[in-house]
C-alpha cells in the first residue's frame, strides 16, 4: 500500500461533522460521564488526530477523491488557485502587460497633443522655427504610436473575451458528469461511514479507556498530600525541635551547686 492520501481541505468539514456525530452518540456520552473527560477536550483530540483516524478509511477516500476528480473533468490541478478576471492571469507578468496596454495609448495621445500644441504655437508666433518643426514631428509620431497602441489593445481585448467565452463553455458540466453525481454521493457516504466506524470511534474509545485507567493513579497522587521533600528530610523531627542536635547543658548560676 502506498503513502496515505492527505485529507483535502474541502473534506475537513465532513471529518468534523463525523467527529461530532460520534461524540454525540450514547456510547461515547456514557463513557464521557464515567471518565469525567470534557467533551470539548475529546473533540480537540479527535481533530488533532485527523491523519491517524483518516488512514483507517484510506481505500474509501481514494475512491471518493477519484470520482470527484472525474466529475470535475480532471483538468484542473487541486493545488493551482486560479485568479479571477478575464484572460489567462495565471502567467506571471500578465497584469503588467494589461496595464501597459491601457496606459500606452493614453500617454501617447497626451504627449502628441502637447507636442502639437507647442509646435504649432511656435509656428504661429514665428519664433524658433527649428524647435517648432521638431515638436510638430514628435507630436505626429506620438499620435501614430497612440493609434497603433489603441488598435493592439482592442485586438487583445477581443481575443481575451473570446478565450474567456471558450473557457466558460468548456466549464459547463456535461451530462456524463451529472450522471456521476449519484455514484459520487454514494462514495462520499461510504467514506464517511468507514471514517466514523473504523477511524474515529475506535480512537475515541481508546482515548476514553486510557483516561479511565489513569483516573485511580491520579487519585492516589492526590491522596499523598504531604509528600513534599520539605517534610521528608532527615533533620526534621517535628515542630518545636531542631532535629537531632542535643540541647546545650545548663550553666550553674551564682548560689547554685
Amino acid at each position: 500500500m502506498g503513502r496515505p492520501s492527505r485529507l483535502g481541505d474541502e473534506d475537513r468539514s465532513d471529518y468534523a461533522s463525523a467527529l461530532d456525530e460520534v461524540i454525540a452518540s450514547p456510547e461515547i456520552r456514557r463513557l464521557l460521564e464515567r471518565s469525567g473527560v470534557p467533551a470539548d477536550r475529546l473533540r480537540i483530540r479527535g481533530l488533532a488526530a485527523v491523519e491517524r483516524t483518516a488512514a483507517a478509511a484510506e481505500a474509501e477516500y481514494r475512491r471518493y477523491a477519484a470520482l470527484r476528480l472525474h466529475a470535475q473533468g480532471g483538468r484542473r490541478d487541486a493545488g493551482t488557485a486560479q485568479l479571477s478576471g478575464p484572460g489567462d492571469q495565471e502567467r506571471p507578468g500578465a497584469g503588467v502587460l494589461a496595464v501597459l496596454g491601457v496606459l500606452t495609448p493614453v500617454l501617447s495621445a497626451v504627449a502628441a497633443a502637447t507636442f502639437l500644441l507647442l509646435g504649432y504655437g511656435l509656428r504661429l508666433a514665428d519664433t524658433l522655427p527649428a524647435l517648432a518643426d521638431t515638436l510638430v514631428g514628435v507630436g505626429w509620431f506620438s499620435l501614430v504610436v497612440a493609434g497603433a497602441a489603441a488598435l493592439v489593445s482592442v485586438v487583445a481585448l477581443y481575443r481575451t473575451a473570446a478565450r474567456q467565452s471558450t473557457a466558460d463553455a468548456v466549464a459547463v458540466p456535461d451530462p456524463s458528469a451529472a450522471a456521476d453525481a449519484p455514484a459520487l454521493a454514494r462514495a462520499r457516504e461510504a467514506w464517511v461511514v468507514a471514517l466514523r466506524d473504523r477511524g474515529i470511534r475506535p480512537f475515541l474509545l481508546q482515548e476514553l479507556a486510557e483516561a479511565a485507567a489513569s483516573a485511580p493513579e491520579a487519585g492516589e497522587g492526590r491522596g499523598s498530600r504531604f509528600s513534599s521533600p520539605a517534610f521528608a528530610g532527615p533533620d526534621y523531627s517535628g515542630p518545636g525541635f531542631e532535629g537531632s542536635t542535643p540541647p546545650a547543658p545548663r550553666q550553674p548560676g551564682p548560689g547554685r551547686p
